[in-house]
């Protein structure tokens, strides 16, 4: 019964910010003309708003079952920085149509897809890297260090095609933008591709979730209770490695949601992985609804970026999380 109603109470939580959302923005709902315009670009960003944050709470649930660690987040496998660099790579090829520079593209890339399918492709190639690793790794600990190396790489490949963005304004603002995070550019288009692959995601994970309850007790542990380790390990991988790649089109470069939302989750509806994913995918949801509104709410002479506003709020939040974690023998 208190399951239920935490759900109930992070839906209620959902749909009040989306209701906040469709009444603040640039422009007047009182203008019959426009009207229908400001509302259809409302919903969509709250929709990307909402389909990123289930996104990033859920692929932190992901990784903190298979590391066995609340400090866990997407970002450490290097798939969110590599869909960013493929995000970033779009943006540089088509900037010569979209106006942003001078400039050519092939004309396969010169369409409303482009962005999605090159950041689905950047986490692609970190998933494949990934993979092969995780095929030949004994333990966890080298997953986590090819991970982190992977995103020093594309930290690193970011910085460069950032810089080379800069002689162009407009191009440099854009990836600069892109690294922020903000979902006011969403399209329908954008959000027709990223639907199912969340929902395939979502549906997968939940599947997972009996696994990664074992795993809380260890591999070996796991492996005895027949539980297939590395497939458990394989599977995450890509679920998380989709997950991100799904959030990173919709939102750019947003933090810490991964590993807030489980934690503030996690008490409320306990630590099996099958109650944690509908909770945190609502949690998520609510959670980056709400910051968006904040980042358009907040005075200012322009839009605060949303990647900014999470940052503030979950950089403090994470701080507590480590402190507790520390005390309780966990980090």
């Amino acid at each position: 019964m208190r399951y239920w109603l935490v759900l109930l109470l992070l839906a209620a939580a959902l749909i009040a910010g989306a209701l906040a959302g469709m009444l603040i923005g640039h422009g007047s709902l009182h203008d019959l003309r426009l009207r229908g315009i400001f509302l259809e670009l409302r919903t969509c960003r709250l929709a990307a708003a909402g389909l990123a944050g289930a996104a990033l709470s859920v692929g932190g649930v992901l990784m903190q079952g298979l590391f066995r660690n609340p400090l866990a987040s997407p970002d450490v496998l290097g798939c969110s920085a590599g869909a960013h660099v493929g995000g970033q790579l779009v943006l540089i090829a088509t900037a010569g149509v979209t106006g942003l520079a001078a400039g050519s593209a092939p004309s396969w890339l010169v369409q409303e897809m482009a962005m999605p399918v090159g950041c689905l492709l950047g986490a692609g190639v970190s998933l494949v890297v990934l993979m092969l690793v995780a095929g030949r790794a004994t333990g966890l600990a080298t997953l986590l260090l090819c991970g982190v190396i992977l995103s020093s790489l594309y930290g690193a490949l970011s910085a460069f095609l950032t810089s080379l963005g800069q002689d162009s304004w407009q191009l440099g603002r854009a990836l600069v933008a892109f690294s922020l995070g903000g979902v006011d550019g969403t399209t329908p288009q954008t959000l027709l591709m990223a639907v199912p692959l969340l929902a395939i995601s979502l549906i997968a994970a939940w599947g997972w979730g009996r696994s990664l309850d074992l795993m809380l007790a260890g591999e070996e542990e796991a492996a005895s209770l027949g539980v297939d380790v590395p497939a458990v390990r394989r599977w995450t991988l890509v679920w998380t490695a989709v997950l991100t790649a799904t959030a990173v089109l919709l939102g750019g470069g947003v933090a810490f949601v991964g590993i807030v939302v489980p934690h503030l989750c996690r008490p409320l509806v306990g630590v099996g992985h099958r109650a944690l994913v509908p909770a945190c995918a609502l949690g998520g949801a609510a959670y980056l609804v709400w910051c968006d509104d904040l980042a358009r709410s907040l005075p200012a002479t322009g839009e605060i970026p949303l990647g900014v506003v999470t940052g503030m709020i979950g950089a403090p939040l994470f701080l507590v999380i480590l402190m507790r974690s520390r005390r309780e023998g966990l980090a």
